[in-house]
């Protein structure tokens, strides 16, 4: 028998710190929080993450791991096509541009959002604004290393 009743669980309003690998669907690392050792941290029902995500943490203890995989519209969303946009080449300078590459654009507020380099076509780039996983299911390995 498991002896977890004492032991504090996720609930809906905690904040919580935990180790997250996501893996595509050919099993490949997307990204991990493992590699440089910097848990995320997550207030739950913020709205940073979907329900769907959130939903699969609810009831998860202190230093237990589970593994779930989320369709695209859960995990980063669909691909939307009006992030995708296309940008006269001159508008880049001297910069090599390289599809693949990711360049960082100052929005009008002074904020910093990435694009992706999809297309380089003549005097046309095509940069897309998504998430990098947007459009992917994604599976998540989670570790629960602190509830607060």
């Amino acid at each position: 028998m498991n002896e977890v009743k004492d032991q504090a669980v996720i609930t809906a309003t905690n904040e919580i710190v935990f180790h997250v690998t996501m893996k595509l669907s050919d099993g490949s690392a997307a990204d991990s929080t493992k590699v440089n050792n910097k848990p995320a941290k997550l207030t739950m029902g913020d709205g940073s993450l979907s329900p769907a995500f959130e939903a699969q943490l609810l009831g998860m203890a202190k230093g237990e791991s589970k593994e779930f995989t989320l369709g695209a519209t859960d995990a980063f969303g669909a691909t939307n096509p009006d992030n995708i946009y296309h940008l006269e080449r001159s508008k880049f300078e001297a910069e090599s541009l390289e599809v693949g590459a990711i360049i960082m654009f100052e929005q009008q507020n002074g904020a910093e959002m990435p694009g992706v380099i999809r297309e380089i076509v003549g005097d046309s780039v095509t940069i897309d604004f998504n998430h990098p996983l947007a459009g992917q299911v994604i599976t998540f390995d989670i570790e629960i290393i602190e509830i607060d």
